[in-house]
């Protein structure tokens, strides 16, 4: 909700997102192949967060997770630190970390995810909505924060379970974070590298490129 919501409402849209069943909601007709969790807060993974994720995985969901926005370990962070998720850190421009991004063992792989501080068009140009009480005009803003980093992961798993509908969650993310590229810049404790969308999709289709300019 907009003004947040209770862990079981997110651990019920997580498991109804994947295909599984919530008391008193119909079922979902086009289950999720990735599930984007641009969420988060302090503390454990709470069991019933670790359940619904356990639910999607095994229905075949990948799970993306934002790492957090408080340049602290993620491993105090959840759902960043639940088990069998993508956790997600954030670059600035220049490719390091950005100065507001979570860190630490938790975090599987890294992605864009602006730093608005000297111009806002350092951010991360995102889809948005006119209104402030009810539904205004569709429109854009630049922000940050590792919640706009882990659609970028999202968007790749996606391209990834399209290509070849039989990965695995555990196959997608091995795969993201295999072809990661290098950190041009400072990045410790961010994961296996910068997501490199054009390496990873190479795997499947056996084409070249990888390793460029990461676009």
């Amino acid at each position: 909700g907009r003004c947040g919501g209770y862990t079981s409402d997110i651990a019920d849209s997580i498991i109804w997102a994947s295909g599984g069943s919530v008391a008193g909601t119909p079922a979902n007709a086009n289950p999720a192949d990735v599930i984007n969790m641009s969420l988060g807060g302090g503390g454990a993974c709470s069991t019933t967060t670790q359940s619904a994720i356990n639910v999607a995985r095994a229905n075949g969901a990948t799970v993306v997770v934002a790492a957090g926005n408080s340049n602290q370990n993620a491993a105090n962070f959840n759902p960043a630190n639940c088990a069998g998720v993508i956790t997600v850190a954030s670059t600035n421009r220049n490719g390091g970390r950005a100065y507001y991004s979570n860190f630490g063992a938790a975090v599987d792989v890294a992605a864009p995810g602006g730093d608005v501080r000297a111009s806002a068009s350092n951010g991360v140009l995102s889809t948005l909505n006119s209104g402030s009480t009810t539904p205004g005009s569709n429109n854009y803003a630049f922000y940050q924060g590792t919640s706009m980093a882990a659609p970028h992961v999202a968007g790749l798993a996606a391209l990834l379970k399209a290509l070849d509908p039989s990965l695995t969650p555990d196959q997608i993310e091995s795969t993201i974070t295999s072809t990661a590229r290098a950190f041009p810049a400072t990045c410790s404790q961010c994961g296996a590298g910068i997501a490199d969308a054009a390496a990873a999709v190479a795997t499947l289709t056996g084409g070249g490129g990888g390793g460029g300019s990461g676009d």
